[in-house]
């Protein structure tokens, strides 16, 4: 089978197309047969060394995928030949074919296309869970999202909606900002153009902000937060432009807010159950409609270098998706 292979840490052209035997599945496994793999901005940073998972080499990059069942390995139930399936891999999707175990294959009905299931784990399980379980966002609450673009603010921007808030969309451009605000945003801001302070402060009035969803990090953190509202919650989602900001502990004492960090993987980890109830929502929400999985480009496997220097160029909104 055809996999892209990182041997050692460096650039997307440092990667390579190599041939490797196919897989077979063993006790509680699946073989998937990969239509779709997903790759999103942390990919840039793990064949970097720079990421907080460090595989063995040599490894795959794309943490998510969905496919059809190619072989089912002993003891496994509930799956035959044939059936679609998504499923988060941690890395390891950029291939033809993927061992998963069976206990965290997710079906995918006939209605929801495998483009758009392969980029519905990490974005939109992340947001879900930030939203639903770190937040506990209200109806009616104000949302602020920077990097609204983005998979994951496209995502926090689409399951604010369905779940009552009001959307504030903030991300880099005006192309960026209307963008998300085609997919639901109430308003937007874009932070290179004008100060996202004062902007912040502006849409949530004498309120402020309940509720910030922060995958960017850097210099917009502390603006950010210095908008939020009494007992407001900032979720640290993780640091795409770069630095890991600092925070003055005082403005969290100031407003009595909440800084939560939101680690999805290792929810994935501890606890299997509600990680998978939120999913099979996602994926029901998708199916139905009521969310976009917005495919910004399809690059063929061979192609994977382009598509992760776009991804690091900012230049994809919504997800780049590779097939094998």
């Amino acid at each position: 089978m055809k996999a892209i292979i990182c041997r050692r840490y460096g650039t997307a052209d440092d990667l390579e197309l190599y041939d490797l035997p196919e897989p077979e599945a063993g006790e509680g496994e699946v073989v998937v047969k990969v239509a779709a793999a997903a790759l999103n901005f942390f990919d840039t940073l793990l064949i970097a060394g720079k990421y907080q998972v460090k595989p063995d080499f040599p490894f795959s990059p794309a943490a998510e995928f969905a496919g059809t069942v190619h072989e089912v390995g002993p003891g496994v139930t509930g799956f035959e030949i044939g059936d679609r399936v998504m499923s988060y891999a941690a890395y390891g999707a950029a291939r033809e074919y993927y061992v998963q175990k069976a206990s965290r294959l997710v079906k995918v009905p006939d209605s929801l296309d495998l483009d758009r299931a392969a980029g519905l784990s990490v974005t939109y399980g992340t947001t879900i869970h930030a939203l639903k379980d770190r937040a506990k966002l209200k109806a009616g609450e104000t949302l602020a999202v920077l990097g609204a673009a983005g998979g994951t603010g496209l995502a926090a921007v689409e399951i604010g909606k369905l779940m009552g808030a009001r959307v504030i969309a903030c991300a880099s451009s005006d192309e960026k900002c209307a963008f998300a605000k085609k997919h639901g945003a109430d308003e937007t801001i874009n932070y290179a153009a004008n100060d996202l302070r004062a902007e912040l402060k502006r849409l949530g009035g004498r309120h402020g902000i309940d509720v910030i969803y922060d995958p960017v990090g850097d210099r917009y953190a502390e603006p950010a937060l210095r908008s939020m509202a009494w007992a407001g919650r900032y979720l640290v989602i993780g640091f795409a432009a770069g630095e890991i900001p600092k925070i003055p502990l005082n403005l969290v004492l100031l407003k009595s807010c909440d800084i939560v960090g939101v680690h999805w993987g290792a929810f994935v980890a501890r606890d299997p159950e509600a990680e998978a109830a939120n999913m099979n929502e996602i994926v029901r929400w998708c199916a139905d409609g009521k969310l976009s999985a917005h495919v910004h480009a399809v690059y063929p496997l061979s192609e994977t270098a382009q598509a992760l220097k776009d991804i690091a160029a900012r230049k994809i909104m919504g997800k780049a998706i590779l097939k094998p």
